[in-house]
């Protein structure tokens, strides 16, 4: 079995943080503020790796990312709460512009926590 010099070990380190960074970029939260938007929904996705759905706030289009379908049944969220129509209230990460990854949710007066360490 042959052995890495330091260069090797390097080159191998550089590799692996290639094909790593892309994921935690995507899925790990970057920093960004916390904000609150209030909506109707235009448009949902859900399912894996999350749901997606899209939310008109006063004109305006906003893509939020919500939980993976057993978070969102974790928090309560049952089949038909997030659908097309539906207004809410949601807060989280604002991760981009226009995108803003859900931490909460409020449908009404019911509150859906999906990161419970987040908030």
């Amino acid at each position: 079995m042959s052995r890495l010099s330091g260069v090797g070990w390097g080159a191998l380190l550089c590799a692996l943080l290639l094909f790593v960074s892309p994921v935690q970029a995507h899925h790990g939260w970057i920093g960004g503020e916390t904000i609150e938007l209030s909506g109707t929904i235009t448009w949902v996705r859900l399912g894996n790796p999350h749901g997606e759905l899209t939310l008109d706030v006063d004109g305006e289009e906003w893509t939020v990312e919500v939980g993976q379908p057993w978070r969102n049944e974790r928090a309560g969220l049952e089949e038909g709460d997030l659908a097309e129509g539906v207004t809410l209230r949601v807060s989280g990460e604002h991760a981009a512009e226009r995108l803003l990854k859900a931490e909460q949710l409020w449908i009404g007066e019911e509150h859906y926590v999906l990161y419970p360490g987040r908030i």
